[in-house]
């Protein structure tokens, strides 16, 4: 039995303490925001924080969220579930195509805004190299991380009340 929080909410698990936390959070516990992309750890579609800190779920055993905290995407909402700073940016600057790695990409970019909140272009870039995107959204994601920092205005807010005007 592995015992934790998840989404701030008391968990445990009777599972093989090798599984990777991507299969107990989306067989078991039905949380299917976090991805399954490459299974070795390598493009960050699996990205969710343990105890604050961004890991690869795909690779990371179950036996180490034992007594921590597993945040997935379904997480960040706040607590009567208004979306974040970063998920609203994400909309307003319609990051996504496919939208596949979006959850990973989001998880990155939340904990790289909670420890840096007014990153340079240079720190976005090593806080989300390792996050891979195959329609290669990256400019939207970088300006999206802005909007969310308050570095730059939404763009796609205003492009939107044009649009209605």
């Amino acid at each position: 039995m592995v015992k934790f929080t998840i989404n701030g909410q008391p968990a445990s698990v009777e599972a093989d303490p090798a599984m990777p936390i991507l299969w107990v959070v989306r067989e078991q516990l039905g949380l299917t925001g976090t991805k399954f992309g490459c299974g070795a750890a390598l493009c960050g579609a699996c990205t969710v924080h343990l105890d604050g800190q961004p890991v690869r779920s795909c690779s990371t055993p179950i036996a180490e969220a034992e007594g921590k905290a597993i945040t997935t995407i379904e997480g960040i909402a706040g607590p009567e579930g208004e979306l974040s700073k970063v998920q609203q940016a994400w909309i307003s600057e319609q990051v996504p195509q496919c939208g596949y790695c979006q959850s990973g990409q989001i998880m990155a970019a939340t904990a790289l805004l909670r420890d840096n909140p007014r990153p340079s272009d240079e720190q976005i870039d090593a806080a989300m190299a390792g996050n891979i995107c195959r329609c290669g959204t990256y400019v939207r994601i970088r300006r999206a991380i802005k909007v969310a920092a308050g570095i730059e205005p939404a763009k796609g807010a205003a492009q939107a009340a044009e649009v209605k005007a």
